[in-house]
């Protein structure tokens, strides 16, 4: 048999193995519709979502803050590693299981936190959800969603749950109460936002929450049918105007509202004393996101802190903000015991890599579960994460191990030349982890 021949029966079974990758939820399978096979890597779905989507809110998931420049370094700090590869290591059998936080998940990605979602998908929280419970990994809801927390746990149990904390204890409390009640077991803190960032694109195309309805707004919206129709007037048909439903322990305004969502929080007072508060009163496993410094890291420990999330918001913040991977491997030296996650940038299979291979022990990712959320629902996640297993499973064999827990810092080396000289004088060559 020639190599053509053997390269052509491989990816015949790839795509076969692709197409049944959509996951098995408890009682039926998610349905991929025809179309969404169009789409062949996670980039393909923000095209879509570009022309879909009113911009307002197409410009709202895609921008950062100022120039962009986080944004930017997210994405590019993956080009500043190369893969080292391992040849004739017999890496058929790849498995791409990970455990973390003693659960088993079927590929070591999840999906972030996403405020909003319900106005790009119908029920766009709950789609992502379905889909990540069926694929068996981990989603994340953000606590600034538009469908109540206990309606997305009750889709989808084991889903996570963000929360931007109220700054009054008896808030916190409250909030943790209802978190608790709903079945959550996993509670992620987002830490990195004193204040809301200078979202300059938002400003521009007048996107805010609440949302006020200019001629440019409602324009906006009527100038894009598909979305008119298939999420903005089934929404509102069919379960009225969103309401920020889990920022607080109660349900808040709509978006149209005039009204402080906030609910009167202080959050740029939030300290220290108020995770260590938090881990008084949480019983379940607690992750603090937006963490960036070793020093930071180690004091999420002494809080408590059953792991962190290394982020700078998805370049959402700080304008300017160090790239999560960048910081990686100081993080997690400094924190070994700890389980180090990472978001910012992830997009290919080989970024997957790359972060574990630095320390991460799983990735986040955003932006393009909640484009091919707003693509195709459930079945549009459905396929981006599919696309995403088979990505790493086929690079987990190009790179030369079986498993995903056989990565450490030999398999990857720095492009730069001066740093590429230091790093393979400290690392050394590739060797297997027990």
């Amino acid at each position: 048999m020639t190599d053509t021949q053997s390269a052509a029966g491989w990816q015949r079974n790839e795509a076969a193995a692709l197409s049944r990758t959509s996951g098995v939820k408890a009682d039926s399978q998610i349905h991929i519709a025809e179309h969404l096979n169009k789409y062949l890597c996670l980039d393909d779905f923000e095209e879509a979502a570009r022309n879909k989507l009113p911009r307002m809110l197409y410009g709202y998931a895609a921008s950062g803050t100022e120039t962009d420049a986080s944004i930017r370094q997210n994405r590019d700090s993956f080009k500043d590693y190369a893969l080292v590869t391992r040849v004739l290591t017999s890496a058929i059998h790849r498995d791409p299981k990970c455990t973390l936080f003693g659960e088993t998940y079927a590929a070591p990605f999840g999906i972030a936190p996403m405020g909003a979602s319900a106005l790009f998908a119908y029920r766009g929280d709950v789609a992502m959800a379905e889909a990540a419970k069926a694929a068996n990994i981990p989603m994340v809801l953000s606590g600034a969603s538009f469908i109540a927390m206990e309606e997305v746990s009750r889709a989808a149990p084991g889903t996570w749950f963000q929360a931007y904390l109220p700054g009054h204890p008896d808030q916190i409390r409250r909030l943790l109460e209802r978190v608790a009640a709903a079945g959550f077991k996993t509670l992620v803190i987002t830490v990195d936002v004193p204040v809301p960032g200078n979202r300059e694109v938002d400003k521009q195309n007048g996107f805010n929450v609440p949302l006020k309805l200019t001629p440019k707004i409602v324009w906006d919206g009527i100038s894009h049918p598909s979305w008119l129709i298939g999420t903005a007037a089934q929404t509102v048909l069919r379960r009225g105007l969103p309401h920020l439903e889990n920022y607080r322990a109660v349900r808040g305004p709509s978006v149209l509202a005039r009204a402080d969502i906030r609910g009167g929080g202080a959050v740029d007072r939030m300290g220290w004393p108020e995770i260590h508060l938090v881990r008084s009163l949480w019983k379940g496993k607690l992750v603090l996101k937006g963490i960036l410094s070793a020093a930071d890291a180690r004091q999420a420990r002494e809080c408590g802190a059953d792991g962190v999330i290394i982020s700078n918001h998805g370049g959402r913040q700080l304008d300017g903000a160090v790239a999560p991977l960048h910081v990686l491997p100081a993080i997690k030296e400094a924190i070994p015991d700890l389980p180090v996650m990472l978001d910012g940038g992830v997009r290919r299979g080989t970024d997957v890599i790359k972060a574990l291979a630095l320390g991460a022990d799983f990735v986040f990712v955003g932006r393009p579960f909640l484009y091919a959320a707003s693509i195709g629902g459930t079945g549009g996640v459905a396929r981006a994460i599919a696309l995403m297993t088979e990505e790493l499973k086929r690079n987990m064999s190009l790179v030369g191990i079986s498993r995903v827990s056989e990565l450490n810092a030999g398999f990857v080396m720095p492009t730069d030349t001066a740093v590429r000289r230091a790093w393979s004088e400290g690392a050394g060559e590739t060797t297997r982890r027990p």
